[in-house]
């Protein structure tokens, strides 16, 4: 009778610290709603505490790597970009690692990285890095044809270079 009790309490205690990591997410990330440059920065800091007390979870690495990008595809030229880059690379390299990863995601947020890089200088990126950008995002929609934020960048993407390009 003891060890019922004493595993039912494992599994509900399990099942609390996976909803308050969500909850802790969700509260992280609704503060995005007055998207500055310092409130991502603090949201990118909210989220890195959440994955401290989370390792083994992919979606605090996710969204770490998810809004370091947005912050700096917004802000390409900011003064923390490069170290917030260089982060997310990292982030990305440790998802890789992970059983549970989305391999389609794990290419979303790779190409949506080369973007970046696109964005931050156009005449020395562009070329080097539009195929691993198209590459990453055909990938990430061949592995799972619904990945909606691949979809949404992919279009971003393409439509970015047609203005770059000056068609119409």
């Amino acid at each position: 009778m003891l060890a019922i009790a004493l595993f039912c309490m494992a599994v509900v205690n399990i099942n609390a610290q996976e909803l308050s990591m969500q909850e802790l997410l969700g509260q992280s990330l609704a503060k995005l709603q007055q998207p500055t440059p310092e409130v991502y920065l603090n949201c990118i800091a909210e989220l890195k505490r959440i994955d401290t007390m989370f390792p083994d979870s992919i979606q605090p690495k996710y969204q770490i790597a998810l809004q370091s990008l947005c912050y700096a595809v917004m802000n390409p030229h900011a003064e923390q970009v490069e170290s917030v880059l260089t982060e997310t690379e990292q982030v990305i390299a440790q998802m890789k690692e992970m059983k549970q990863a989305d391999q389609s995601d794990i290419c979303t947020l790779t190409g949506f990285l080369y973007m970046v890089r696109i964005v931050q200088n156009p005449g020395q990126n562009g070329q080097r890095y539009y195929l691993d950008v198209m590459q990453n995002y055909e990938k990430a929609l061949k592995l799972n044809p619904d990945n909606q934020l691949a979809k949404q960048l992919q279009q971003q993407f393409l439509d970015g270079m047609k203005q770059a390009m000056g068609e119409s």
